[in-house]
């Protein structure tokens, strides 16, 4: 069984979901692929990880770099999973492109990736703003491709540039 909280943040509406010890999903209410990865059975509770993680989108939405203290389980495929992991590198307040994750995954795995490849997991994202996706930028530094939508995706980047 799964688990669904709603928090309201100042970029909009935001759906949690958890397996009732970790957090597995983070949307933007109908967001593309919203609740993608939700049972099809779940119900809305109050849990601790809820809260832990509502504490600390509280944090960051007023401008803090908080450090995740609860567990992260995205539901995905071997790749996207690693994609997922290699956001969780990217600096606060910083970018990175597709491509650049594309060289560093087949540095990795001696296997070639694209950047299309890359895109696709990025966006599939289903823990968005904590797995930060939207600090994956094309290889021109432009605002590209963000589920949740380009204007958030530029909300949250200007709101990690405000501040460091």
């Amino acid at each position: 069984m799964e688990y669904i909280s709603e928090y309201v943040s100042p970029a909009g509406k935001i759906i949690l979901s958890s397996d009732g010890e970790n957090l597995t999903g983070l949307w933007f209410e109908n967001q593309k692929y919203f609740k993608d990865t939700l049972d099809k059975e779940y119900e809305e509770k109050s849990l601790p990880v809820f809260e832990n993680v509502c504490a600390w989108l509280d944090r960051y939405f007023k401008g803090e770099n908080p450090d995740v203290t609860f567990h992260l389980k995205p539901k995905g495929s071997d790749f996207r999973q690693r994609v997922w992991r290699e956001l969780l590198n990217i600096p606060y307040g910083k970018t990175i492109t597709y491509g650049e994750i594309a060289k560093k995954l087949e540095k990795d795995t001696g296997k070639k990736v694209s950047a299309q490849a890359v895109g696709g997991a990025v966006g599939h994202n289903p823990i968005s703003i904590i797995i930060p996706c939207h600090r994956v930028v094309g290889s021109d530094g432009s605002l590209t491709g963000y589920a949740g939508g380009l204007e958030k995706k530029k909300y949250l980047l200007d709101l990690e540039k405000d501040i460091i």
